[in-house]
């Protein structure tokens, strides 16, 4: 009997075991399946990381050749293309791409130019010339790819008639668009400001103020950025290194000249340089004739606020005199006994001495007005009779000294001084006005 229920018991725990150790391996498939699917797809995501290559950024560009032709026409390169064709710098094309500040640099086979809305790269047999993002002068860049095709289609086999090499016709293009566009940039800023300076001349409201402020903001920004141009060409001309460089043509050659043998590429840049310095003074002069058209426009306000409060002084002193004169009839106008109802000329004599007491209040006051308002180095009591202001007294009054007394003392050592001059001169006088030579025997 013990035996069965043992067998039995056995059996039991057999089922329960069985039982448990399926729920178990359903488990473990499980999480064996979830973790073969993560690693799938962590496979997949490190695959297509991995196969993904970061996007580079192109540049386009616009390309001739060495007949002045168009080879490419908004063609779109790699930096890493560019660096590597042409032996650039990372920073170099920086520059072009980024840079809003005018440069022209130079490099062993390459010139490298950003002007206004010019990004160019010259070499000795090929120009590119860069898309300017976000650029609006359209018809600017169309004519300087007419222009820049016109001069690099000209031959250079006629040296001996004054042609440039291949890269200075580039570089005399691209010089050519930058100052017409100043030129004309800067008609369009001075005829607007022009005009309402001779406005202003005339009169003087807040439309016009606020024009000449709007203008004076262009034009500022506008001399800014000739500066600018300005200083990247002086900064070439000052380096002697850079401009023996520029010759691109003879170096491809394997010519080499000397870092003081650069006549011919600096009377180029000489030329265009004054141009430039030129519409920089010119701006710069427009710009100090709006600051002194602001200066004189302060000052004539200043005269007609001072003018404003001069008269409302006066007002004010109008005021006092007749409120004083009306005082004085208030007096009498009181309802008490005076002893001049009675009188046949109490009236007239209230009011002659109201008028009369007000006119004295209005008298001192203007009279003291007038003397503040007269402006002058000796303060508000004048000039009088002390001379001018830069006139420095060598004798001061001392205290109690009248007048008289004190300009008998100036004659006195004037005289006493006159004295002493003759004397240090070898005079002696008898008589101070005639002077007698001494005797030296």
């Amino acid at each position: 009997m013990a035996d069965l229920c043992l067998s039995s018991d056995l059996v039991n725990w057999g089922a329960a075991g069985q039982k448990v150790g399926v729920a178990l391996g359903a488990l473990l498939r499980t999480m064996l399946a979830r973790s073969s699917a993560s690693c799938d797809g962590g496979g997949a995501t490190v695959g297509r990381a991995v196969g993904k290559a970061p996007n580079e950024l192109k540049l386009r560009c616009t390309e001739f050749d060495e007949n002045g032709k168009v080879t490419l026409v908004n063609g779109e390169f790699k930096k890493s293309e560019l660096i590597a064709k042409y032996g650039l710098l990372p920073r170099d094309l920086r520059k072009i791409d980024s840079s809003i500040v005018p440069h022209i640099l130079i490099r062993p086979s390459a010139i490298l130019i950003n002007l206004l809305h010019l990004r160019v790269l010259i070499k000795h047999d090929r120009v590119l010339v860069f898309d300017a993002y976000g650029s609006t002068d359209s018809y600017t860049q169309s004519m300087f790819m007419y222009d820049l095709g016109g001069k690099l289609g000209q031959k250079d086999s006629s040296r001996q008639l004054g042609s440039l090499p291949y890269e200075f016709r580039a570089l005399e293009s691209v010089l050519i668009s930058v100052t017409s566009g100043l030129e004309v940039e800067f008609e369009g800023v001075r005829e607007p400001v022009v005009r309402v300076l001779r406005e202003l001349e005339e009169d003087i409201d807040r439309e016009k103020l606020r024009h000449l402020l709007i203008y004076s903001k262009k034009l500022g920004t506008f001399e800014q950025k000739a500066r600018l141009v300005r200083d990247s060409i002086d900064d070439l001309l000052d380096a002697d290194d850079d401009l023996a460089a520029m010759y691109l043509t003879e170096r491809a050659q394997g010519k080499t000249r000397d870092e003081d043998d650069h006549t011919e590429v600096e009377m180029l840049l000489e030329s265009y340089h004054k141009v430039c310095d030129e519409i920089v003074q010119a701006s710069g002069n427009l710009v100090s004739n709006i600051r002194n058209t602001e200066e004189i426009v302060k000052a004539i306000l200043d005269a007609n606020r001072n003018s404003l409060m001069l008269l409302d002084l006066k007002m004010s002193i109008g005021t006092l005199g007749i409120g004083s004169g009306a005082f004085i009839a208030a007096l009498y106008g009181m309802n008490l006994k005076n002893f001049l109802e009675e009188s046949d000329y109490g009236f007239l004599g209230v009011s002659a001495w109201s008028f009369i007491f007000a006119g004295i209040v209005c008298s001192y006051g203007l009279t003291k007005l007038r003397k503040v308002q007269r402006v002058s180095m000796w303060g508000e009591q004048g000039r009088k009779s002390r001379g001018s202001w830069r006139d420095v007294d060598p004798m001061p009054a001392l205290p109690g000294e009248t007048r008289a007394e004190r300009i008998k003392r100036l004659q006195e050592a004037k005289w006493e001084a006159i004295r002493e001059a003759r004397k240090g001169l070898g005079w002696d006088s008898v008589d101070v006005g005639v002077p007698v030579v001494k005797d030296k025997k």
